[in-house]
């Protein structure tokens, strides 16, 4: 198959706006959805969901022919397609489900030495705390988390990870394994992760990147060169795949590690057999098929890298338009709000498709704000966020994730190919009306 590379020249087609025209001519959402959040699940062009359906009308014709023939052909023409945007090559990248059974897998094949420690950061995506906390239980593996607390400079975060490390050490502990973010879930903020995996490497400390806004969001067709030992991305996000679909990269020299599957499945063999075949074609096939699931968001990555190239203009004009569209749209909406967009003071924040804004409401350590001055009591932040989030679905047909974070409230917006101002500046007004609630005493009971 020939490769959607990003240099390629787009079809001689006249090109939509980026914008809503854009949102209106190739995506399907309800007319009266403003979608805001694209980074929790994604969404796919109306192609590529046509797409998906031939897929799976030709599944149910002929299942046999299909399941067993066609789709090993495609899923590999999809591993030549994606595995480009990684530097990588072909049978290096196999697709999963979601990048969570792609840290799963990483963290449950490792053996663990008593004592041994997996380090990580307090912005950890959640249900990567619980797959630690869930090993703690049946290895020998600790968790250590380093905290931070955002705006924080990239250089104090490379300081506080190497202060970490030399402490672990100092008490005689070995750390297996470090995780951390290419970027982060909330706040939406670029992490330095290039930095950290060389850290790791100078230690012989094992990096496994959750880049679950990784691909399509940035460019990581450097990530041979940085050598993380493993990587792993959904597709369902940024790159435009049906839901749900995910990259996991492991480089010739890990690829022993992986021993199985999770669940395990037809591709495992014993050890004894392992040794007779060649290491890279027992990781591809061992996730060739792992059960039967409906797989065909795997090969959707083929129509979604044709429309990004030959409809959006290519991989770097995506992100190029959403890494400005979220910087302008924050600042739009912090001017609105008289608030302030989330960012360092060398302005490495937002390198990325995020923005975060803060609201204009202040908090209060006073039980109860009896003197109405329209501040919101510490105790009942998170409840007021929570509203904040749930009436922007209920009465404004969006959704606006709202967080209170370091002793203030923050909100959370996904900047896309098809949005544009209009939308920012109308989530800043819909904000403006909420926390004028607020400070009238409007709050969940």
């Amino acid at each position: 198959m020939r490769k959607v590379l990003d240099d390629e020249s787009p079809a001689t087609v006249a090109m939509i706006p980026f914008g809503r025209e854009m949102r209106q001519a190739h995506f399907n959402f309800a007319s009266s959805y403003t979608p805001l959040n694209h980074g929790s699940f994604g969404s796919s062009p109306s192609c590529v969901r046509e797409y998906q359906r031939r897929l799976e009308d030709e599944a149910e014709a002929k299942p046999d022919t299909f399941i067993r023939f066609t789709y090993p052909r495609l899923l590999q023409e999809a591993r030549e397609a994606v595995s480009p945007l990684l530097g990588a090559e072909t049978d290096e990248v196999v697709f999963v489900p979601n990048a969570l059974t792609a840290i799963n897998t990483v963290l449950r094949n490792l053996a663990y030495r008593d004592g041994e420690i997996i380090l990580y950061f307090s912005t950890i995506y959640d249900a990567c705390l619980k797959t630690i906390q869930s090993l703690e239980e049946t290895a020998a593996v600790r968790g250590h988390s380093i905290e931070l607390v955002y705006p924080v400079e990239d250089e104090e975060i490379v300081d506080r990870f190497r202060k970490a490390i030399l402490e672990i050490q100092s008490q005689g502990m070995s750390i297996k394994l470090a995780m951390f973010d290419t970027v982060l879930t909330f706040p939406g903020v670029r992490f330095p992760w290039e930095h950290l995996v060389r850290i790791c490497r100078k230690h012989g400390i094992l990096s496994c990147i959750d880049g679950a806004h990784g691909i399509g969001h940035l460019d990581l067709r450097h990530l041979p060169q940085v050598e993380p030992d493993f990587f792993i991305s959904n597709c369902y996000k940024w790159l435009m795949v049906p839901r749900g679909c995910a990259v996991l990269y492991v480089p010739y020299r890990n690829q022993p590690l992986i021993r199985t599957t999770y669940p395990t499945a037809e591709g495992f063999e014993p050890e004894t057999q392992r040794d007779l075949l060649s290491q890279k074609s027992y990781f591809v096939s061992l996730f060739e098929k792992v059960s039967t699931i409906d797989t065909t968001p795997y090969i959707c990555a083929i129509e979604a890298l044709r429309f990004r190239s030959q409809v959006c203009g290519g991989e770097e004009r995506v992100r190029d338009y959403c890494i400005n569209m979220a910087r302008e749209g924050g600042e739009l909406m912090a001017a609105i709000m008289g608030t302030e967009v989330l960012e360092n003071k060398t302005g490495t924040l937002r390198n990325c498709c995020f923005t975060n804004v803060r609201l204009p409401l202040e908090v209060t350590q006073v039980p109860q704000d009896e003197e109405h001055t329209g501040k919101v009591p510490a105790a009942e932040a998170k409840a007021v966020a929570d509203w904040i989030t749930i009436t922007s679905v209920e009465e404004f047909d969006t959704f606006i994730a709202t967080r209170y974070y370091a002793s203030a409230f923050w909100t959370r917006l996904s900047s896309q190919i098809y949005l544009d101002r209009r939308d920012f500046e109308w989530a800043a007004n819909v904000l403006l009306d909420l926390c004028g609630r607020v400070k009238r005493g409007i709050r969940p009971t």
